[in-house]
């Protein structure tokens, strides 16, 4: 649960700040073999059944943070084999992104629905007349389920007048908006990767913090330490993610890690929103049905992946990030740039082969404050400087659910006055599924469709560390404090054909 500091929170921490503070010191990547017994000491489990256990889970958890496989249970290898291969000054991921450290899954079941000790016994006893399949019976004035004969409909459920009869699913499954997790032959979680579009929402649901996803931290502290600039590309959603944290810091504080400047993605979203509004204006109802919005990769993946006759409605147009790392590259070709963010299928973006990214590295809030930890960064400490000014109100508001519609529909209304723009938005997946399912036939022909991932938009992604409420005001704070309202003002807009056709190459 985002802003809720708790135990998987404070092992997630631990993880990244040393891997983090390995980097910066430079210690050699075989400290892998060590970290387990700094990050979990003593001799008794404090969250498992064994501290043997408890080591064992961080140990697979330090691979995948420094951007590797895990390991096979049945087979004997350190902490730290295949190490050599990650610690470079690449982009680097052994696929798949997201996996499941299996020792650590609780096995939970899939789905069931359950009397509670709540049951009263009751003599109009609805739980039993309303099910379709007989599975409820009375035995000894208590209701109980069969659970060969129950089809899990929940009519039980709603049916109890004392809200005794609970169901409950696998917190992994429930939250895959994709279908994707079912369970191996030992009833443990397994995701299925060619369902899976990475947006980490599984990651964030799951209690035992059994699922993780590849990380990048040692590799961009390597090439901070350099003699390349590094540029951090902050995502809007940065709002309200660090304590104490004001604009006019943000600057400063990444400059305290190591890199050379920051840049703000809203600068890059002004640029998208304009591309799309022209898209819209060009091609819905002439050439597309409809059009759907384009930022978000798990959403664009999933319609993808689930709809490939409305690929075609899918916006070309470049992401923020994408057009934020162009604009970086066009003057400083030889540069190095971090995409920070919310994101876990940013990760997975700007590894892509289809559209050059030029983006080297992806981080998300989390891995960054244990960057912030190991080099002692207090945002308490920083000196007040020059703030992300550049973007508007309009492109800041790209991180909330809505926000990336109602820009483009500012941005027709400045080309195309008297054009009217009908808009649905949809946030987490099976919203989005829905969406895109009366969108098929015909339901929103003429429309302009946005779909976010993750419930509540970026501020809710894989990699925050606020609360989603939190993170929604300090967003709105922000856009008040931009300098221009409309997305179309932007001072870059009249680079945008360029950066589409740009190669550094």
């Amino acid at each position: 649960m985002r802003g809720l500091y708790s135990s998987k929170t404070e092992i997630r921490h631990k993880i990244f700040t040393e891997i983090a503070r390995m980097a910066y010191e430079g210690q050699s990547p075989e400290m892998l073999e060590e970290l387990p017994y700094k990050i979990v000491p003593g001799e008794i489990a404090t969250y498992r059944d064994s501290i043997f256990l408890e080591r064992a889970v961080v140990g697979e958890r330090l691979r995948v943070a420094m951007g590797m496989s895990l390991r096979k249970v049945t087979e004997h290898a350190p902490i730290s084999k295949g190490v050599e291969a990650s610690v470079i000054e690449e982009k680097y991921y052994e696929p798949p992104l997201i996996n499941v450290i299996k020792f650590a899954c609780n096995s939970c079941p899939e789905k069931r629905v359950m009397i509670t000790e709540g049951c009263q016994g009751c003599l109009e006893h609805p739980c039993v007349e309303v099910c379709p399949k007989k599975a409820v019976h009375m035995e000894g004035g208590r209701s109980h389920i069969d659970e060969d004969a129950c089809i899990k409909c929940g009519k039980c459920l709603e049916a109890c007048p004392y809200n005794a009869i609970i169901k409950q699913e696998r917190p992994c499954s429930k939250a895959c908006g994709m279908n994707a997790i079912g369970s191996d032959e030992y009833g443990r979680a397994e995701i299925d990767q060619d369902k899976c579009v990475s947006c980490g929402q599984c990651l964030v649901s799951c209690p035992f913090s059994a699922i993780v996803d590849k990380g990048q931290i040692f590799q961009t502290i390597m090439a901070l330490k350099s003699e390349t600039p590094v540029y951090a590309i902050v995502a809007p959603a940065i709002a309200g993610q660090f304590p104490d944290m004001e604009n006019n810091k943000i600057r400063g504080a990444f400059q305290a890690l190591g890199f050379t400047d920051v840049r703000e993605v809203a600068v890059g979203a002004d640029l998208c929103t304009v591309e799309e509004a022209k898209d819209f204006l060009e091609e819905v109802p002439e050439k597309l049905p409809f059009m759907a919005t384009s930022c978000c990769p798990s959403w664009s993946m999933m319609a993808k992946k689930l709809f490939p006759e409305q690929a075609k409605c899918i916006s070309m147009a470049l992401t923020p990030m994408v057009l934020t790392a162009r604009l970086i590259k066009q003057k400083e070709p030889d540069c190095k740039i971090v995409f920070v963010g919310p994101c876990a299928a940013k990760k997975l973006e700007a590894s892509r082969k289809s559209i050059r990214s030029y983006v080297d590295f992806v981080l998300t809030f989390e891995e960054v404050a244990g960057m912030f930890d190991a080099k002692g960064v207090d945002w308490k400490d920083i000196p007040e400087g020059e703030p992300l000014f550049h973007a508007s109100a309009d492109g800041r508001g790209f991180a909330v659910s809505g926000g990336v519609a109602e820009a483009v529909v500012h941005a027709v209304k400045r080309i195309d006055p008297d054009r009217e723009v009908k808009v649905m938005n949809a946030e987490g997946l099976q919203n989005c599924k829905k969406m895109l399912q009366m969108a098929k036939i015909g339901k929103y022909n003429g429309y302009l469709l946005e779909g976010m991932a993750c419930p509540g938009g970026c501020v809710a992604g894989a990699g925050t560390i606020q609360t989603v409420k939190k993170a929604a005001a300090a967003l709105e704070k922000m856009k008040k404090e931009a300098s221009f309202t409309d997305a179309y003002d932007s001072k870059y807009r009249a680079r945008l054909e360029s950066l589409e056709k740009f190669d550094v190459e």
